[in-house]
């Protein structure tokens, strides 16, 4: 097991478990003790947390490094002025182009956030509003030719950051860790 985690960690017959969940707490412990408030930075919640974002950081640097980003947008991304919230706009674009509404949705994200988005990225270059081809009355966002050599870069980029993933934890614990997370995004919460 890698050391880092050997510290957090225990392997409780069949369970990886963290550590501070088996921290006892007493009716005379105080609420506030550094012991019992040790969940809040390990919590699983947490941990996803820290990890997408240092994921979205370092696709955000491979993009910035990459010869095939237009050299405006690697200047934006070396500047930090694209953040991973502009990164929802690369997820969740279709190829075909959506409707505004449609884009925030599946980023969980309200339409006027997403909205704010879109424009910075349309100023970019990166998309650009057109009329929808199911209703004359609506606007589809779309990728741009710049916006698809962003998408290139940017699957380039995940790819290098998952390889870069599994050297650091290994492959089994990188393909857990997929198919952990895929399943539990995939489910429902209880009501």
């Amino acid at each position: 097991m890698n050391s880092s985690l050997s510290r957090h960690f225990i392997l409780s017959d069949d369970y990886l478990v963290s550590l501070p969940y088996y921290l006892p707490m007493t009716a005379n412990t105080p609420p506030n003790a550094a012991h019992h408030d040790a969940w809040r930075q390990t919590h699983l919640g947490r941990l996803i947390g820290h990890a997408l974002r240092r994921f979205d950081a370092r696709v955000l640097q491979l993009m910035a490094r990459n010869v095939d980003v237009p050299l405006a947008l690697s200047n934006l991304a070396a500047r930090d002025q694209v953040s991973a919230a502009h990164v929802h706009i690369t997820r969740h674009l279709s190829l075909r182009g959506d409707r505004l509404g449609d884009l925030a949705e599946r980023a969980g994200m309200t339409k006027q956030a997403m909205g704010t988005l879109v424009d910075q990225c349309e100023a970019w270059g990166l998309v650009a509003r057109g009329p929808d081809p199911h209703d004359a009355r609506a606007r589809c966002v779309r990728f741009t030719p710049t916006g698809l050599a962003w998408l290139g870069a940017f699957q380039g980029a995940v790819a290098q950051a998952e390889a870069e993933f599994r050297a650091e934890v290994g492959n089994e614990v990188a393909a857990v860790v997929a198919i952990g997370l895929e399943t539990y995004a995939g489910g429902n919460n209880p009501v």
